[in-house]
């Protein structure tokens, strides 16, 4: 199972993607296959697009979650990003090549050339779906507890 996270921040007035880069910067891997590309928006370069490729299985992913979200919290962004940001979660259902010329015969989704058990896709999007709210909710409590205690 392969699991994208599409996470779109903006950066503050002043500061740029070397800061950002500096304050979101992983210092403790996934320890499975991950892949991260990081996009800047061509119509806003304040923009910054993070899409993560996590190759897991569907135990795996929780503890996956959890490493990111103490990475977050030992390594917060606020000083760097806006407060909004927009997290888009998935897994990958197929992969497809239009590189070729011409015409293309149509193939059902498959990943790596093995194809995809839909009715076992859709078990691992609910199981993932479960991991994340789970996740969200544990960091944005730390989050709040981090909250009250400077204000505090």
């Amino acid at each position: 199972m392969i699991t994208v996270a599409i996470i779109t921040r903006r950066l503050k007035e002043g500061k740029t993607y070397e800061d950002f880069r500096k304050a979101w910067y992983h210092t403790v891997g996934f320890g499975t296959p991950s892949i991260l590309r990081t996009m800047i928006n061509v119509s806003d370069p304040r923009e910054i697009t993070v899409m993560g490729f996590i190759e897991t299985d569907p135990g795996g992913f929780e503890a996956e979650a959890n490493i990111d979200v103490s990475q977050r919290l030992a390594n917060p962004l606020d000083d760097v990003i806006e407060l909004d940001i927009d997290r888009r979660f998935g897994i990958l259902l197929s992969e497809d090549d239009f590189s070729a010329e011409g015409g293309i015969e149509y193939k059902p989704p498959a990943i790596g050339g093995k194809e995809t058990d839909l009715k076992e896709f859709m078990d691992q999007l609910q199981h993932v779906a479960g991991v994340i709210a789970a996740t969200a909710k544990k960091r944005d409590a730390a989050k709040g507890a981090e909250n009250t205690s400077e204000s505090g």
